[in-house]
């Protein structure tokens, strides 16, 4: 007979702890606090330098600059007064000029004898590529007056772009009318007359002022 109730009593007691034991497993833990998140500081895009503004007229040091010739003797801008000026920035490395000049010699044998001198520019180094340039120029018959740019004044003419061939048309007093790079097939000779037609047409400094 001790031994039924010791039964009823040790059955109670894992009947009074099963509860416990089941509401401890059912509380749900706080949730843990968010984790913090790393903003990177908002990256500001870098500015592209400002394009240089359009040269619209030589400066006097370059007007007045000396180009020494391809054969012989040196030669500026300042020699060739009441003149229109094609000038044309070129290098013997250079594909699209060799398209170019057979275009611009049919342009210039076109206008011999009238008011526009056509002037041929590399601003290779004459110490290392003298007879490349010279082969150059006598396989194309590049008839322009040719010289050697040092690197201060090719980059004044260039005007913050190193593209090769670039041209300029420049009216007798020095203003710049027309300045293109690269070359055009089929479209450089025109493109060439039509601004030295328009440096030509332009008023001459004296006619301005009496205006």
């Amino acid at each position: 007979m001790t031994k039924i109730p010791a039964l009823f009593f040790l059955a109670g007691a894992l009947a009074a702890s099963a509860p416990a034991q089941s509401g401890r497993r059912g509380i749900t833990p706080p949730p843990l606090p968010p984790t913090p998140t790393l903003t990177e500081p908002a990256i500001q895009p870098e500015r592209a330098p400002a394009a240089p503004a359009e040269l619209r007229a030589l400066p006097e040091s370059v007007l007045n600059r000396q180009f020494k010739s391809l054969d012989k003797g040196s030669f500026s801008f300042a020699d060739f007064g009441g003149k229109v000026l094609v000038v044309n920035l070129w290098a013997s490395w250079c594909g699209p000029c060799r398209l170019e000049v057979p275009d611009y010699e049919k342009v210039r044998k076109e206008y011999a004898g009238r008011s526009v001198e056509f002037i041929g520019l590399t601003a290779e180094d004459p110490s290392t590529a003298a007879n490349r340039v010279k082969q150059f120029v006598r396989e194309l018959n590049f008839g322009f007056r040719l010289g050697w740019a040092d690197r201060e004044t090719a980059a004044t003419l260039m005007n913050g772009s190193h593209a090769i061939p670039q041209t300029l048309v420049i009216t007798p007093d020095g203003r710049i009318v027309s300045h293109w790079r690269g070359y055009s097939r089929g479209q450089g000779r025109d493109r060439l007359r039509e601004a030295i037609e328009r440096a030509l047409s332009e008023p001459s400094p004296q006619t301005r002022s009496s205006q």
